[in-house]
């Protein structure tokens, strides 16, 4: 009895992971397909086929959902950048892995950027979100390798305002500046910030 027991919550927590697995591959269809502010929990309960009420005991709000949208998103990214080839990983030198670091964000502006303007609930917060410290950690570390660079933990934050997807988005969107434009303007930075 206790076996069949246990084997039951096995398989509800096997369930659960596979449903919030689901979930966000559906909301990120969605996202690719139309949009982020197509994204309705509505939308994605129906896409998903599960129950509406599923969907925000999972996610509890559609910022909640944005959030872990994004962190689902931004896996591939982060294992990249912390333990991949180069020029993203550790192979390459530091200095090279922050041009490139940058360069890959402006890339990934469409998806990545959207999701990230719509987790970032306010400008107090979204400089506690996991993503955002993980990358400002990184980015300080980087900043610490050059030997031009005399606060690098201020000089990533001023790096990562330059990559702020509210930002990027404006000057993709409503600017009509060029992807290629923008990341010249991020190497051009980094150049200036990390000059000897």
């Amino acid at each position: 009895m206790s076996r069949s027991g246990e084997a039951g919550f096995g398989c509800e927590r096997l369930d659960a992971a596979r449903n919030r697995r689901l979930l966000l591959e559906a909301a990120l269809d969605i996202v690719s397909e139309r949009g982020v502010e197509a994204l309705t929990m509505d939308d994605l309960a129906r896409r998903a086929g599960v129950g509406k009420g599923t969907v925000f005991r999972r996610f509890g709000s559609r910022a909640g959902l944005m959030q872990a949208l994004l962190d689902h998103a931004q896996r591939g990214f982060q294992e990249s950048y912390m333990s991949g080839p180069a020029p993203l990983g550790p192979a390459e030198a530091p200095l090279q892995r922050l041009q490139a670091f940058g360069t890959a964000r402006i890339r990934a502006l469409e998806l990545t950027g959207e999701l990230r303007r719509a987790a970032d609930v306010d400008g107090f917060t979204q400089h506690r979100h996991p993503v955002r410290v993980l990358e400002l950690s990184h980015l300080t570390m980087l900043l610490a390798a050059l030997p031009g660079v005399r606060d690098p933990e201020l000089t990533a934050y001023q790096l990562e305002a330059f990559l702020e997807a509210g930002l990027l988005l404006h000057l993709h969107r409503t600017a009509g500046m060029s992807l290629e434009r923008i990341t010249e303007g991020w190497l051009k930075l980094v150049e200036a910030v990390t000059a000897e």
